[in-house]
């Protein structure tokens, strides 16, 4: 799949690192250091502008490494990024460790994953098909 891009960053383009990956690591694009305090979020802009086609997003997503080893998310996880979005691509990222963590120019702060997606057209009923689990959710399957 062909994506327009525009890059004002001063870094590479996002990539997959492997040949089946499924998400690109997106970096951080910052004139300074941004220190995150224990439970600070903040917006940390990338440089990244795309132009998805009709019937896809992006989703961004926390990177594993930086969730494990730091306590840093992405705290609306997964951020969508939709077709019709031309604005610049951000990560909301959140410190849930108990010490700061310095994010540095270039650092690798979350993963985009580019999906295809379907629109759904509502039909109203009065009934709804009956299935084994029905209405049981939330641990209804047992330990």
């Amino acid at each position: 799949m062909n994506v327009r891009i525009i890059n004002r960053s001063h870094h590479k383009l996002p990539a997959y690192e492997t040949e089946q990956s499924a998400g690109m690591d997106l970096r951080a694009n910052l004139d300074e250091p941004v220190t995150l305090a224990p439970l600070q979020r903040c917006l940390v802009p990338t440089g990244l502008f795309i132009s998805l086609p009709n019937g896809y997003e992006a989703q961004v997503r926390p990177r594993s490494g930086l969730a494990i080893k730091k306590g840093i998310t992405v705290l609306n996880a997964p951020g969508t990024i939709d077709a019709d979005y031309r604005g610049e691509i951000c990560v909301i990222l959140v410190n849930l460790s108990q010490e700061p963590f310095v994010i540095n120019d270039g650092e690798r702060v979350a993963q985009m994953v580019v999906t295809r997606h379907e629109q759904v057209e509502w039909t109203e009923v009065e009934i709804l098909d009956d299935t084994e689990r029905g209405a049981g959710g939330f641990g209804h399957t047992g330990v």
